[in-house]
């Protein structure tokens, strides 16, 4: 039986860790498979009870961490050599930059017959100034040479790697798309959308409008804010907003928000049966324009609290916020950048603006909120948008036919 290695860079709450923990649970038994990857950093959520519900172990190496730290790195470069000699992998398969770095280069050193690494994102624009960003450009391009395959996860994805960066030959790079488990966003709809503007305070009039992601500099929470803004002042309907997740920017984006009028609450995070728990049939917390809940682990019950749930970044690979928000029917508000346009049909699912576009987003939002035919018209076009195309079996499929052609 072949063996497959997965490190993934850290097992914090985002796309990557569904991703690695579909294909190590269900690749079995045709590959045997082994998952290792890096903590979360201090500011987000674990995402190991993802993959304790698919039943899946995996490895904490304490030396790996997202910052640049050469010492660090060099230990995680030792005991990824460690893991190879004893596991004795037929390929290794790396998910997103650091272990796509130190992951590859521990391969390449041992003789690994198949490396192969997933772009999951890039950090080619919107991060770095010019200098960094050309450093990181070639060290990919280094390691691309020392690569068997690249996994693109968007068509997009492999233009700007291929095309626009140069980070590696066409032929050397295969498109497949993220794969998740959808079903829960389509299970007890009305049920969960009741639930979550019961502890909200969401009333029956209101227009609930989410955005879910890292708050990082990337996501650009600004224009969200910005976009709100317009909202608020031209509608005579009632909205509110929910910012769901957490970073390093939370201050920051507190402090726009106020500078801007907007009141602000602050929720205790509910997940699980935890969800349901002490409500009473009263809120928890106070009414405001803004509610941040930092981490919820039961996304499916805030897609199904929304009315509208909406995107800012500035870069993005496949963003799985909006694959979820489509398989439960949401229309969507987004940026037009990455690979968002393999994932939301403009004008069918939701409607889409250029990067950073104050006035187009704010349009955007605005049209939603007041159109309701035209939020049942995209959230009617969801599932079909996003629920093969995106399913974790697609994913294991493509994935298994790639790994076969390199042993073959």
């Amino acid at each position: 039986m072949p063996r497959i290695l997965h490190i993934n860079n850290r097992f914090n709450l985002g796309g990557p860790t569904h991703n690695v923990g579909l294909l190590a649970k269900y690749m079995q038994p045709e590959f045997e498979t082994l998952l290792i990857g890096g903590p979360p950093e201090k500011s987000e959520e674990s995402s190991k009870f993802i993959l304790n519900d698919l039943g899946v172990n995996a490895m904490i190496l304490s030396e790996m961490h997202r910052a640049i730290a050469p010492w660090q790195d060099l230990a995680a470069y030792r005991r990824i050599k460690q893991v190879i000699r004893e596991f004795k992998p037929d390929i290794v398969h790396t998910h997103a930059a650091k272990s796509g770095a130190v992951g590859r280069m521990a391969a390449y050193d041992m003789g690994v017959r198949g490396i192969v690494h997933t772009f999951h994102g890039h950090v080619f624009h919107s991060y770095f100034g010019p200098v960094k960003t050309s450093i990181f450009k070639n060290i990919e391009r280094f390691l691309a040479n020392r690569s068997s395959r690249i996994i693109a996860i968007s068509e997009r994805q492999k233009q700007e790697l291929v095309e626009e960066h140069r980070i590696c030959r066409e032929d050397k790079v295969a498109v497949i798309a993220l794969g998740i488990d959808l079903g829960k966003f389509r299970e007890d709809q009305a049920g969960k959308r009741a639930l979550f503007r019961r502890v909200y305070g969401v009333e029956s009039d209101e227009i609930a409008i989410g955005i879910v992601g890292r708050l990082v500099p990337v996501k650009n929470h600004a224009l969200f804010l910005k976009g709100l803004k317009h909202v608020q002042e031209h509608t005579g309907k009632r909205v509110r907003a929910f910012i769901v997740g957490d970073g390093g920017e939370r201050a920051s984006i507190e402090q726009q928000a106020t500078a801007l009028g907007f009141s602000l609450a602050h929720a205790p995070a509910f997940n699980g049966h935890q969800f349901g728990h002490g409500v009473n049939g009263k809120p928890v917390v106070d009414r405001a324009d803004i509610t941040f809940t930092s981490w919820v682990k039961d996304i499916d019950i805030v897609h199904a609290g929304m009315d509208v749930v909406a995107l800012t970044s500035h870069n993005e690979g496949t963003p799985v916020s909006l694959i979820e928000a489509q398989a439960a029917g949401k229309p969507v508000a987004s940026t037009r950048v990455g690979g968002i346009e393999n994932v939301v049909l403009e004008g069918v699912t939701g409607l889409l603006s250029a990067n950073n576009d104050v006035a187009g987003f704010g349009a955007n939002l605005l049209r939603l909120v007041e159109d309701g035919e035209l939020r049942s018209h995209f959230s009617a076009q969801g599932w079909e948008q996003v629920g093969e195309r995106f399913h974790y079996k697609r994913l294991v499929k493509e994935t298994a036919a790639l790994y076969s052609s390199l042993l073959g």
